[in-house]
């Protein structure tokens, strides 16, 4: 029984950092900025930089037969991309005459793709509808909608399941945004498979509950105030520095299990690293492009939704952990530790080596 429990921990943590994706970003989510001036409505669609290239690339048969070398060629068929998967419609259900404006990079974010789209409509616009681009996005893509026209103005979190929007009636109240981003935040930590090696680093000498705790709540203050200042754009710093800060910091505290079991005072360690895992969690939230109006009540939520997820996971790893110190030897369960800090270790200096360029995405 011990031996197998062990075995079973190791090839959990194994499969865990390195068979699933490096990236710290919440994927598959776009923005869509719709502003109405009279009959036409100018609509900017944002996308994460690496998840539009996914896209283009998993359709590149529609343009099977176009080169793409010219200047202006590849943005061209980016703006075609997006055109063909959204659509506005009139009171009376016809499709409104749209053009591609522009397309290429966020002139605002380095690390996004904007299009711009402009749509004319003779009657009342009543739908907007990126049914296809949701699905072209993937099983959790998401859009969020911000919405300024002269009968309405509000935001919404479309999702796959969702119908085309009306226009007309009124959007999310604010508890319904905040549950949204309440969810985007859990989805955020248990999709974030680097934090989530990290935590299970910090915590696999844990003996008792109570260091846990402490480590626990270190990170939580000093990563809310990062990202607060983050998404507040009091303070930012360059998406490919804190990646690589967060990969390395998972290095650190994999290692420091070799020539430390005090986990009593793992919590000053972690206090100090939240700080830059703060960062990472606020490119989260900034990819939702969440407006000013709502900022507070959408920074508050996904802060809540990230605490939650990371306490149900620390609520399922913790009793494992404990279960194998009580039931197995002093020595073997040194062992397992040495393994899967070893372990954690490779995958940060992994993702380390991805974020700094040396190794491909």
């Amino acid at each position: 029984m011990k031996l197998p429990t062990s075995k079973l921990a190791v090839l959990f943590l194994a499969a865990l950092c390195f068979a699933l994706p490096a990236s710290a970003h919440t994927p598959d989510i776009s923005t869509a900025k719709l502003v109405q001036s009279g009959k036409t409505w100018t609509v900017d669609v944002g996308f994460l930089a690496t998840d539009l290239e996914r896209m283009f690339q998993e359709t590149m048969s529609e343009r099977a037969d176009v080169d793409l070398s010219p200047p202006g060629a590849l943005e061209e068929e980016i703006g075609k991309f997006v055109q063909r998967r959204v659509a506005m419609r009139d009171a009376g259900g016809h499709a409104c005459q749209g053009e591609v404006e522009k397309a290429g990079e966020d002139p605002t974010n380095q690390d996004s793709a904007l299009i711009v789209l402009r749509f004319s409509c003779p009657g009342p616009l009543t739908v907007w509808d990126p049914t296809k681009l949701l699905k072209a996005q993937g099983p959790r893509g998401k859009q969020l909608v911000t919405v300024k026209s002269e009968a309405n103005s509000g935001e919404i979190v479309l999702d796959g399941k969702s119908p085309p929007l009306d226009l007309t009636k009124p959007f999310q109240t604010t508890w319904q945004l905040m549950l949204k981003f309440g969810a985007a935040g859990i989805e955020h930590i248990l999709t974030g498979y680097d934090h989530l090696c990290f935590l299970f680093a910090l915590i696999l000498w844990a003996h008792r509950p109570w260091p846990v705790v402490k480590v626990v709540t270190a990170f939580t203050i000093s990563h809310s105030i990062t990202l607060s200042l983050a998404a507040l754009d009091v303070v930012s710093l360059p998406t490919t520095l804190t990646e690589s800060a967060i990969a390395a910091s998972i290095v650190f505290v994999a290692l420091e299990n070799f020539w430390s079991h005090n986990i009593d005072r793992r919590w000053i360690v972690t206090f100090i690293f939240g700080f830059i895992h703060g960062f990472g969690f606020a490119s989260g939230l900034k990819e939702l492009n969440v407006q000013r109006e709502t900022i507070v009540p959408a920074l508050a939520s996904f802060n809540i939704g990230v605490e939650l997820g990371q306490i149900a996971i620390v609520l399922l790893v913790l009793p494992i952990l404990l279960f194998i110190d009580r039931h197995t030897g002093s020595k073997r369960h040194d062992k397992l530790v040495y393994v899967l800090s070893a372990l954690i270790a490779l995958a940060g200096a992994y993702w380390f080596l991805q974020r700094i360029g040396v190794l491909p995405e």
